[in-house]
């Protein structure tokens, strides 16, 4: 009864989250703070992470595939494959689960605990409007995000791969544009839109309804990383299924 419960209260918030809007002036300010913070906050981390594990997955499939029969193009193929179709979009919304997810529980959760969202509602404010729809709207810059994961990981990829020796850097750029698919893009940017809905939404819940003090906003936070990557792998399956087959 208790998840029917929460489900229930999770499509309320949904629907709250667009009644009763709040001024633009303010609301405006509001979505700019939070595209430097969930957005613009995470370039650095997005650009580390992609740039290595872009390297590791060519060395990997360079590695595998050592065998004089099987063309060295291979390498850049597979490394464009696994980074567009599942590294940028589902692996990158896991890890910012952690950290976005993470900030935007810890953020919530931290007025609910000193009765800030007490004090908005008080004065007339729709405080789920006040504080996730502004969430909503900075994650829809996501794809953004993910499009800088895919470059910096095939250039992390062709850096390790004629740094490393594997291949030349025609053999890799060939690989690149071998059987390219463009629905695979698409693809992947309609994943990343869903993902950046749960990345906003799953976390401002378990911020905004949680109960308790400081130690409760810690355990908010791990919870709501947990369900939303939980639902993160189980929608890429689906869409996955529903897109590609």
């Amino acid at each position: 009864m208790q998840y029917l419960h929460n489900i229930g209260s999770y499509f309320l918030m949904l629907a709250e989250m667009f009644r009763k809007p709040t001024k633009w002036s303010v609301m405006k300010q509001l979505i700019l703070k939070d595209i430097d913070d969930l957005i613009i906050g995470s370039l650095g981390i997005v650009s580390f992470i992609s740039f290595f594990v872009g390297g590791v997955v060519t060395i990997q499939t360079a590695l595998n595939v050592d065998n004089p029969l099987i063309p060295k193009y291979l390498v850049g193929f597979a490394t464009r494959q696994s980074i567009v179709l599942e590294f940028a979009p589902t692996f990158m919304s896991i890890i910012m689960a952690g950290k976005v997810g993470s900030f935007i529980t810890s953020s919530i959760g931290t007025m609910r605990v000193t009765e800030q969202i007490d004090a908005l509602e008080v004065m007339g404010i729709n405080s789920i409007n006040y504080l996730v729809f502004p969430k909503f709207i900075a994650l829809m810059l996501y794809p953004f995000v993910i499009s800088i994961a895919m470059f910096l990981g095939i250039l992390g990829g062709m850096a390790a791969c004629v740094y490393g020796g594997f291949s030349s850097l025609e053999d890799y750029i060939v690989g690149i544009q071998t059987d390219f698919i463009p629905f695979h893009i698409t693809y992947a940017f309609i994943k990343t839109i869903v993902f950046a809905f749960l990345l906003a939404t799953i976390p401002s819940f378990h911020g905004y309804y949680m109960k308790g003090g400081a130690l409760e906003v810690g355990k908010a936070s791990t919870t709501a990383f947990v369900w939303t990557s939980v639902f993160i792998i189980l929608l890429n399956y689906l869409l996955t299924q529903m897109l590609l087959s």
